[in-house]
């Protein structure tokens, strides 16, 4: 190395590290306790849930509990092929990019400028010199503006990434949802039809009675509606089946066919499930943290926006070698040349537009630390309403599975009834009826019991992936 070249060196780095040196530190931002505190005032996280009776810790892994393949397979391609996930992706490596952006603004900049030619510049007729120019630039971060923006992006960074995986588990919830929700209305199907073949034999009936005399034509014709009620209920069931499948086969990224095959019952309803306390909650769901983050992106922007009100140092340095046809250079002009050098911007007066701009990022953390609050308050109330849900519908299942059986002790009694002469085919066909609308019943709530079981284990934040799979997507 040249002894002007290590002048320049020496120099620059002696003046960086006195600057640096005396650098004001960034403030780091406030921490997940100050924030529940102020967006939440005095709410006790600690309690248990009102509608729970445990508060052990939450635990992830939630799809195996259904013990079901198909599921499984489907929610996987759900992660491969969702075009809204792809979204969530790409937002996250658009943030990456904006960290990497913000990180290189606190680096110097090296540039080389060159223009040459064989006469009169060459190409640039407005230069008279030819040569090469190696510069390099780089602003002092002395009162941590840059430094700021860096940690706010990186925190958008984090903020975008807790976005995904709550986009994750919302997508694997949606899956499940839709999938039990396609099963439920392919059994209901079945059922409707059986129905609609006895309400065909009791129209059957009907009308050999009144041939007989027996019956009257009123009663034929009140058959007949019913056959045709059941049939238009047959014709809706069928389009709302039609429309949960093309609804799943969205999700999962296929054509909307309305060709997935269901399963022949619906999925088992697994056991009671760990549900921590509120603050586990808040500290363990993705969307939170992000609402967490968010707030932390927002302090730095005020820390960035204050430091705008203090001067901008920056060094510059340069070293080239140049030549003309037209321009005489001096003869004590050094070639090749370098030198160093500063810049300085100082505001002072700006018509008012720094503290401006301090105070729109003042309320803008204002805004983020309210809007925690209401998503943490929303987040509070989605799990208290999943687990009195939870514990509603695991009542109505007992007393409509005790209905149904009490239903099909009626049906073998007016079976009974007719073998022995005491009752008609009529009876048979109308408590069949009877035993149908009591297994639709059933059915119902069973598929709503097991979506307000996803919706429970998505409101508590608790990832359907196993660990190991989980800390793979991150």
């Amino acid at each position: 190395m040249k002894a002007w070249q290590r002048k320049i060196m020496a120099t620059c780095s002696g003046i960086a590290i006195a600057a640096l040196s005396n650098a004001c530190a960034t403030k780091p931002p406030p921490a997940g306790a100050e924030i529940r505190q102020q967006a939440l005032g005095d709410i006790d996280l600690n309690r248990p849930w009102s509608a729970a009776a445990t508060a052990e810790p939450v635990t992830d892994d939630w799809l195996s509990l259904f013990h079901d393949s198909e599921l499984d397979a489907l929610v996987r391609e759900a992660l491969v092929n969702n075009p809204d996930l792809r979204v969530a992706a790409a937002r996250v490596e658009e943030a990456q990019q904006y960290l990497a952006l913000a990180k290189s603004a606190l680096r110097p900049t090296v540039a080389v400028v060159g223009t040459g030619g064989l006469k009169s510049g060459g190409g640039d007729t407005s230069s008279a010199l030819q040569g090469i120019l190696l510069t390099a630039s780089w602003e002092l971060d002395l009162w941590g503006r840059l430094r700021y923006a860096r940690n706010a992006t990186r925190e958008a960074y984090a903020s975008a990434q807790a976005d995904f995986m709550f986009a994750r588990q919302s997508l694997a919830a949606s899956t499940a949802k839709a999938w039990f929700t396609a099963t439920q209305l392919s059994l209901h199907a079945a059922i409707v039809a059986e129905m609609v073949q006895s309400s065909k034999q009791l129209k059957s009936l009907a009308e050999q009675r009144e041939v007989t005399g027996a019956g009257t034509t009123t009663e034929t014709v009140l058959a007949s509606a019913s056959v045709r009620m059941l049939e238009d209920t047959q014709q809706q069931i069928t389009l709302a089946r039609g429309q949960a499948l093309r609804a799943l086969e969205l999700l999962v990224g296929r054509y909307p066919a309305a060709q997935i095959n269901t399963r022949g019952t619906l999925s088992a309803m697994p056991g009671p499930i760990p549900v921590g306390i509120p603050l586990q909650m808040l500290e363990r769901r993705p969307d939170i943290i992000a609402a967490e983050r968010r707030v932390a992106v927002a302090f730095n922007r005020v820390g960035e926006a204050k430091a705008a009100y203090f001067p901008r140092i920056t060094l510059n340095a340069n070293a080239g070698a140049f030549s003309s046809e037209i321009l005489q250079l001096k003869p004590d002009f050094e070639n090749p040349t370098a030198g160093v050098g500063g810049r300085l911007f100082a505001p002072i007066y700006q018509g008012g537009s720094i503290k401006a701009q301090v105070e729109i990022r003042t309320a803008e953390q204002k805004q983020a630390v309210a809007e925690y609050g209401r998503l943490a308050l929303r987040a509070l109330g989605d799990v208290e309403n999943s687990l009195a849900a939870d514990s509603t519908l695991a009542a109505r299942v007992l007393l409509l599975n005790q209905a149904l059986g009490d239903q099909l002790h009626a049906f073998e009694l007016t079976q009974k009834n007719f073998r022995i002469g005491r009752a008609d085919m009529r009876a048979v066909e109308q408590q069949r009826l009877n035993v149908s609308s009591a297994r639709i019943a059933l059915l119902n709530v069973q598929s709503d019991q097991l979506a307000a079981r996803v919706n429970l284990h998505l409101a508590l934040g608790g990832s359907f992936e196993s660990p190991e799979r989980q800390s793979k997507a991150e």
